[in-house]
């Protein structure tokens, strides 16, 4: 990483989308086609049919009941807000309509950003990452600077060459922390778990980077000190199952996932709403 001024960590409120201060960003720029998740087919760039003038959905509260279950489980970790106020200056698609394609162009870009910001900021707040906090701060800064950026800078901007400097640091971080667990921990990187029968199985600290569990039976699983960083949770069954200091998970994941009043979730995340009693 090259030197960057020293950045002020982000907040957890500013990790997660705020869609009072976005111009339904999600709601409009990003396509989606009619599946178990959407109703309906939307290009890129049409507003969605339940985005209001005042860009808030208009049915938000009854998003699963009403055939949008893809909606409950997206979060632009902050980057909607950013690109509204920020790199837009408050200026939105619908009031200056030669900004939309780019301002299209770029939440995209700056979302990715932000979901770094997000996994870099859990790390930095890990004892037993200590070693790597002065890298760690190094990455968040020169993250933080990219997303400052103007739209022309961030509309040309490749995120990849940026997540390959920061996934070692991740990794490393994951792996001072998952050392904690003891024994031999798992490694079923990139696993394809599909459906598969994990019922009270010991997880304990396993490495599921990118793991696909979806529809997996975690039932009573004992996830706890698992990186989960880019797991697919999708229906997957976490009742009764231990994700106390899980590394690296989102609450869009949880979210894809079922579960119940039994699973232990780590401090900071928000019970689904769709979760058994």
């Amino acid at each position: 990483m090259s030197q960057t001024r020293p950045a002020a960590p982000l907040s957890p409120d500013e990790l997660r989308g705020d869609c009072a201060n976005c111009f339904g960003l999600c709601c409009v720029a990003l396509p989606f086609a009619r599946s178990h998740d959407f109703a309906v087919d939307k290009a890129s760039g049409e507003p969605c049919r339940n985005l209001q003038d005042d860009f808030r959905c208009g049915i938000h509260t009854r998003l699963r009941d009403s055939g949008f279950p893809g909606c409950t489980v997206y979060d632009c970790f902050g980057a909607g807000q950013h690109v509204s106020q920020v790199t837009f200056g408050g200026v939105s698609w619908r009031t200056e309509p030669g900004s939309a394609r780019q301002m299209y162009e770029v939440f995209p870009v700056v979302r990715q950003l932000y979901e770094l910001l997000r996994y870099l900021t859990e790390a930095r707040a890990l004892a037993a990452a200590r070693p790597l906090h002065a890298d760690l701060d190094r990455a968040l800064a020169r993250v933080t600077a990219l997303t400052e950026g103007d739209a022309a800078a961030l509309e040309k901007l490749d995120v990849a060459p940026v997540r390959a400097e920061v996934n070692p640091l991740l990794l490393r971080a994951s792996e001072l922390v998952r050392a904690a667990a003891g024994g031999k921990p798992k490694n079923r990187r990139g696993a394809d778990l599909i459906g598969k029968r994990l019922r009270g199985a010991r997880l304990r600290g396993a490495d599921l980077r990118g793991a696909l569990l979806i529809a997996a039976d975690l039932t009573g699983a004992d996830l706890s000190l698992a990186d989960l960083i880019g797991a697919d949770l999708r229906d997957a069954d976490l009742s009764g199952a231990d994700l106390t200091g899980a590394l690296f998970l989102t609450q869009p994941q949880l979210n894809a996932a079922r579960g119940d009043a039994a699973t232990r979730l780590p401090d900071g995340f928000t019970r689904p709403a769709h979760w058994a009693r």
